[in-house]
């Protein structure tokens, strides 16, 4: 008896817990978009990624770090090696001490990673007014159904109910917990000039830099899938070749 009171216990407060959660959140179910990286066969589309990386560059790196990414590690989207040289050569990156104990800035290097445009969090909290961008490197799994929702997020801003009060320096987004939060509309139609020709709306951005984030948050990602293929079909013929052994060997006793 005891013990069922106590799971009754325990699952009143549970879903208590998850009824608060969701009315902290409040939030716009985001949009289900057909990605090319979804499914067990599923890949990043490169030359989107390789848009995206040109949105960070141009516009999210004003704000946010993507500091587990290595400029080298952009070969992996079908950059070149000369290009992520000469992509890291445009960073000054912090370095030292040198041989007098001072700390010094250099043209970055392809072993370098990109780096964070703020010192510590307190300046980004001072330049920011108290919010912290957060580094962009692992969003897309930091966040539930992260693809969706930073697109969401992303082509999300819109003006507030009449009921929601929006405070200076907030702005609304149905996608985001409570629906309120400091980062205004990132994005506007022609904002990146695509040096592919692609036309540079606000839902096209959103796609490129979501695919880009995907590979950033999982580089691994499409090599372990081929792996996962490869040790499926390994079992499948290792299962049949055990079947026929397995009959040949008991045939004789049946």
């Amino acid at each position: 008896m005891y013990k069922k009171h106590l799971l009754l216990s325990v699952s009143v407060v549970l879903m208590a817990a998850s009824g608060i959660a969701y009315a902290a959140g409040n939030q716009k179910h985001p949009h289900q978009m057909k990605w090319s990286f979804d499914g067990v066969f599923g890949k990043v589309d490169q030359a989107s990624a390789q848009r995206g990386l040109q949105v960070y560059k141009e516009v999210c790196s004003a704000c946010h770090g993507l500091s587990r990414i290595a400029f080298r590690n952009l070969t992996e989207i079908g950059f070149s090696e000369a290009e992520a040289k000469a992509l890291a050569s445009t960073y000054q990156i912090k370095d030292g001490p040198n041989d007098e104990g001072e700390m010094f800035e250099r043209p970055g290097r392809a072993s370098d990673y990109f780096p964070s445009p703020y010192a510590n969090e307190q300046q980004a909290r001072s330049v920011q007014n108290g919010a912290y961008p957060p580094d962009l490197s692992l969003i897309i799994k930091a966040r539930p159904d992260g693809a969706n929702y930073l697109y969401s997020l992303l082509t999300g801003y819109t003006t507030a109910p009449a009921d929601v009060q929006v405070a200076a320096g907030q702005h609304y987004n149905p996608y985001f917990p409570g629906g309120l939060l400091a980062m205004q509309a990132p994005l506007s139609d022609g904002q990146v000039s695509y040096e592919d020709g692609t036309k540079a709306t606000v839902e096209q951005m959103s796609i490129d830099v979501v695919n880009f984030l995907q590979w950033a948050a999982e580089p691994e990602m499409q090599a372990r899938k081929q792996m996962g293929i490869k040790t499926l079909l390994f079992l499948a013929v290792f299962s049949a070749f055990a079947y026929v052994a397995k009959r040949r060997i008991w045939r004789k006793l049946h």
